[in-house]
């Protein structure tokens, strides 16, 4: 509640109808209506709030995707209800209308259930389901906050309220990993309703069996810690670093952007004896996390590097 607000102007302009000014005081709890003490925080259901189609916008494709069948270009639009499929070799990144991204990862496979944008607001009511493969999120980067924004698998429902996190999905179950704010994490057996949620905070990752059991919420492996990389031969590049502690695997991807919303390849390596190359001359990052042995990726770190005119970040 900010100066001068009443539940009849915030009913009006939330809702579109005056009238559910006395639901909403009622469901707050609210003594006099016309006398809203400033920062109040009031509860409006989804179910009050007028929406309006909100398609998704193709930022970024590489190698081979396709969105219901056909072939994905950058610029197209993506409605409600559609799927997108990447190859083997193939990264998409979405945009959403409140500059919310999805990126998706090479072979996978995302519904995008619900894609919309509530009236009088810059919030949105996102579902995204994710069949196979995985999805990497930058939630309401601006800090506006969300309606509401969920990703789902077979076992396992996250909710966030802003913030960047990574939800894999797989024959083995789900990990989630938060790198900024917090996630709601609803685990739940296959075709059963969510079970108890469970918080997890920025830092931390969650592994959700195939049975919908939770394996475990721990901290995410360290960043490794990246040397100048130098040329491995036949265009090939790697770099140094000590191992992890707790690391049984290192995930290293390259992409043209530094928060790797553009990526062109993702390979894991089992040691630290890593290699990557980019698809031509030009800007590249790359990024190296490890893997513990539930399957949770760690930390990133981001530390730009220069060499023969092309750029790299750890």
């Amino acid at each position: 509640v900010r100066q001068g607000d009443t539940l009849i102007n915030i009913a009006a302009t939330y809702t579109r109808n005056q009238a559910n000014w006395s639901p909403l005081q009622s469901l707050n709890q609210v003594a006099t209506p016309e006398r809203l003490p400033i920062g109040l925080e009031l509860r409006i259901p989804l179910s009050m709030i007028p929406e309006r189609a909100a398609d998704a916008r193709v930022v970024h494709v590489s190698g081979q995707a396709n969105l219901d069948g056909q072939a994905l270009k950058p610029g197209a639009n993506v409605a409600e209800g559609s799927k997108v499929v990447t190859a083997p070799n193939g990264f998409v990144t979405l945009e959403l209308a409140d500059g919310s991204k999805l990126t998706l990862p090479a072979d996978g496979a995302v519904e995008l259930t619900r894609l919309r944008q509530f009236e009088g607001t810059h919030l949105t009511d996102s579902v995204i389901h994710v069949e196979r493969g995985s999805v990497e999120s930058s939630v309401a980067p601006a800090g506006q906050g969300v309606g509401r924004f969920e990703v789902r698998t077979p076992v396992a429902v996250t909710g966030v309220r802003g913030t960047r996190f990574r939800v894999q999905s797989g024959s083995q179950g789900v990990r989630s990993e938060v790198l900024e704010g917090s996630v709601r994490l609803q685990p739940h057996a296959p075709g059963a309703a969510p079970a108890q949620p469970v918080a997890v905070a920025k830092g931390y990752g969650a592994a959700i069996g195939a049975d919908g059991n939770v394996a475990g919420v721990r901290p995410l492996l360290a960043a490794p810690q990246l040397a100048e990389p130098v040329r491995a031969g036949g265009g090939v590049w790697t770099s140094a670093f000590a191992p992890v502690p707790g690391a049984h695997g290192y995930l290293v991807r390259v992409a043209r952007d530094a928060d790797a919303t553009k990526l062109v390849s993702s390979t894991r390596f089992d040691s630290t004896d890593i290699r990557f190359s980019a698809p031509g001359p030009g800007t590249f990052y790359v990024s190296v996390r490890a893997i513990d042995e539930l399957g949770l990726g760690g930390q990133r770190l981001v530390d730009l590097r220069v060499d023969l005119g092309v750029q790299f970040a750890a």
